[in-house]
């Protein structure tokens, strides 16, 4: 069994990003597919467990409040726990633009558009599905791209839901940690260009002990490598048959 798990982890450290199913290369596409294969019958956000219909409609957990984005509230959004700005600013597309990149008026432009239009490894990288969660839209939008960290003396941004969010930094609730550990060391693994800060690893992989892996994340994951065709294996190394 152990020498299962290592061949499988050495296959993921070399897979090529071309080697994802052609199907996920499109954002739009993405989203589309998690709704429709991988959470069609366990439609709950990550971190605020607030449940959602197959029109993204929110029902909002008692106590949820928000004082901004109050429209972004009603809908859940796709969100990239991995901030798609984290490794965007890897490609010189997003950061300088590109020849391909002008407008309808002929006006250069650059950034997630560009990279998008331009890179076809970006459009892999953000539309990966291991990197996709469902987030109440006020939620998305306030954490923004902010890192995560402790922040034992602040209050919750969000009533009940325990998201605090203070000077550009994030502590999520105790219920989605163990997930974005595992999901920051897969995009780390799985694309060489992205990198995290020495903190912010070893944040994540303290998060990834100490919150385990549950029975939806196993079946979650499951049901992305068949839609994929890659394994996120800091998950998949401690599922069984799910």
């Amino acid at each position: 069994m152990k020498g299962l798990k290592l061949v499988s982890l050495s296959a993921a450290l070399v897979l090529p990003f071309t080697a994802i199913a052609e199907a996920t290369d499109s954002f739009s596409k993405a989203k589309k597919l998690m709704m429709e294969k991988v959470y069609f019958d366990h439609r709950e956000t990550l971190y605020c467990g607030a449940t959602f219909d197959e029109n993204k409609r929110i029902t909002f957990p008692v106590g949820f409040q928000t004082e901004k984005h109050v429209k972004r509230a009603k809908r859940v959004e796709w969100e990239h726990v991995v901030p798609a700005e984290n490794f965007g600013r890897t490609f010189s597309e997003w950061r300088d633009g590109h020849p391909n990149c002008v407008d309808s008026k002929g006006k250069a432009f650059k950034g997630r558009n560009c990279a998008s239009k331009a890179n076809k490894e970006y459009r892999y990288m953000q539309s990966d599905l291991y990197n996709l969660y469902p987030a109440i839209g006020a939620v998305n939008a306030m954490r923004s791209n902010y890192n995560f960290t402790m922040l034992p003396d602040v209050k919750s941004a969000f009533g009940s839901c325990l998201v605090k969010i203070d000077n550009r930094k994030v502590e999520p609730t105790i219920e989605s940690k163990g997930q974005i550990a595992r999901t920051y060391l897969y995009m780390e693994q799985r694309y060489p260009r992205y990198k995290m800060s020495r903190s912010q690893r070893n944040l994540m992989l303290a998060w990834n002990k100490m919150y385990p892996v549950s029975d939806w994340e196993c079946l979650r994951a499951g049901r992305i490598s068949k839609v994929q065709g890659n394994e996120n294996v800091f998950v998949s190394e401690h599922c069984g048959a799910h």
